[in-house]
């Protein structure tokens, strides 16, 4: 290895001494301009090195661009890691050739050799950067999106400390300043810094949650009743989250959100193509009465109900058949429009193909309120997506407005001022 370094600096030496003797016979002896015609040919020989590296090393790696089965080295390419090492490299390469071919311009020297040790830590944090590029891309050919909510979160929090790391670093190799130096002069500042990256930290954890706990990832539709938002989430990342209203528009939260507010993840309801129908009709309390004779041979014609009332009717009778004053509807057992009109909607959502029985159905009375009594119609549709569910709960609610008629019921309507 040593002897391969030594004759690595015989090579740059050769190198150098040709440039030295081709300037210095062609360009007028004046050091200023013989150092900038030494420059345009040390830049020359770095762009030329990094061309063929990339040229090479993007070659090798097409090899390689199946995701299926080369997902690491397809992630490396895809994050253009192998641009940055390419960069490295002829920059490594332009540093070690800088003395041999400088020497003659100590000048100079000093100020070209702090400048591509600038431009080498560039290439390092970008690389840095790339590589967290690269773990995302991995995680997304291998399909595993809680985890690359966590990579978000990690990925934003490293690079925001990079910045801060890498910048330090800069201004030390800019400045010839110990970076112990200038880290020791921010420790009053710490209480500062910790305000300003409140929402960054916030964010960081949140998304560490959000990753282990898998309960939310990116294309999962969820709603917020805080915000009043239902949509799609679009992006995760460590200050704020896009969600994707269904109207097209895009709203953003804070990302600590997630963890401080109550989400409503819907997506599992989707995946299982069922969606939840809650809803009332308030009826008013006047119109409720006991069904007399006209009413119930009315409701006897409807099919849905028709096994029902015979049933029911013949239960009621046998049970009231001994009691005294039977023929006033108020003693013993009777049937109520209302009550009759409940189990109508409940059979209706049973024969309805477009609602799922296997999951809880029912229908229940609410309290009372001063607008009337709500009637609660709970089950699940057999179709999420959105047009459907709609138009499923339309059909629905049109046909059970209108049948509500038909058992002498009235409808609230609330006026809004």
């Amino acid at each position: 290895m040593e002897k391969e370094f030594k004759q690595t600096l015989n090579f740059l030496q050769i190198i150098s001494d040709k440039i030295h003797y081709f300037v210095a016979e062609n360009i007028y002896d004046l050091w200023v301009l013989q150092a900038i015609a030494k420059l345009v040919f040390l830049v020359l020989m770095i762009y030329v090195i990094d061309f063929l590296l990339k040229l090479l090393i993007n070659n090798v790696f097409k090899l390689f661009s199946d995701e299926k089965k080369y997902p690491v080295l397809k992630a490396v390419h895809e994050s253009r890691i192998t641009h940055s090492a390419a960069h490295l490299f002829a920059l490594l390469f332009g540093n070690m050739a800088l003395y041999s071919i400088f020497w003659r311009h100590p000048e100079s020297y000093l100020y070209l050799e702090r400048f591509i040790d600038l431009l080498i830590v560039v290439v390092v944090a970008n690389m840095a950067y790339r590589l967290l590029k690269a773990i995302k891309f991995y995680n997304i050919y291998k399909q595993d999106y809680y985890r690359i909510v966590a990579i978000n979160a990690i990925s934003q929090t490293l690079k925001t400390i990079g910045i801060f790391i890498f910048t330090m670093i800069a201004v030390s190799v800019v400045f010839g300043i110990k970076s112990t130096t200038i880290l020791g002069s921010l420790g009053a500042i710490t209480a500062v810094l910790v305000l300003v990256f409140r929402d960054t930290i916030l964010g960081f954890m949140t998304g560490i949650h959000v990753a282990t706990s898998k309960s939310l990832k990116v294309g999962d539709w969820i709603g917020i009743p805080k915000y009043d938002l239902e949509g799609t989430i679009m992006e995760i990342n460590i200050i704020t989250t896009k969600i994707q209203n269904f109207d097209k528009t895009i709203s953003t939260i804070p990302t600590y959100d997630l963890l401080s507010t109550e989400i409503r993840n819907l997506q599992v309801m989707a995946e299982g193509n069922k969606r939840r129908i809650k809803r009332s009709i308030v009826f008013n309390i006047k119109s409720f009465k006991f069904l007399d004779s006209t009413l119930l041979e009315r409701l006897k014609r409807i099919n849905l109900i028709k096994d029902y009332l015979t049933e029911k009717t013949d239960e009621i009778n046998l049970s009231n058949a001994d009691m005294e004053n039977n023929d006033l509807l108020i003693n013993g057992r009777q049937l109520t429009n209302i009550g009759v009109f409940r189990k109508y909607v409940e059979n209706y959502l049973r024969h309805d193909p477009d609602v799922d029985t296997e999951e809880l159905l029912m229908v229940r009375q609410l309290e009372n309120t001063t607008q009337g009594m709500p009637l609660e119609i709970y089950c699940f549709a057999n179709k999420a997506q959105m047009t459907d569910y709609e138009q499923i709960q339309a059909d629905i609610f049109d046909h059970l407005l209108v049948a509500a008629e038909m058992f002498e019921l009235e409808i609230m309507q609330i006026n809004r001022i």
